[in-house]
């Protein structure tokens, strides 16, 4: 088995496209391996590497049940919901946090909300 080829930053050959780029195209990978590396030349550090993947390999994305829509919605409102005041932040509560602004950094003198 041989090694991937290589292209440089917005050279690769047509046929050829990034998971989003697939994505944006309305297909997945589905389960080919990489294809090819495309580089992208970084002066401290070393190359920063996106995987190609063959679009004539790419299948469809699956299509969004109720199912699946009901489980993304149970997971995100678990994001946001407070561990500690149990409400509905309205955001992804921060993990550097782990709670909702007004508990991790509550008001010292009472008045919630109040501006002057």
């Amino acid at each position: 088995m041989g090694a991937l080829p290589v292209f440089r930053w917005r050279l690769a050959p047509d046929g050829y496209a990034t998971r989003r780029q697939l994505r944006a195209l309305g297909l997945r990978p589905g389960g080919q391996p990489v294809a090819a590396q495309l580089e992208r030349p970084r002066r401290r550090r070393g190359p920063l590497v996106a995987y190609l993947y063959r679009v004539d390999l790419a299948v469809p994305v699956r299509p969004m049940t109720r199912a699946r829509r009901a489980a993304l919605e149970r997971a995100n409102r678990a994001r946001r919901t407070c561990p500690s005041c149990r409400r509905d932040a309205g955001y992804v509560i921060p993990a550097a946090l782990g709670t909702c602004v007004p508990c991790a950094f509550p008001d010292p003198d009472g008045s919630e909300g109040s501006t002057q």
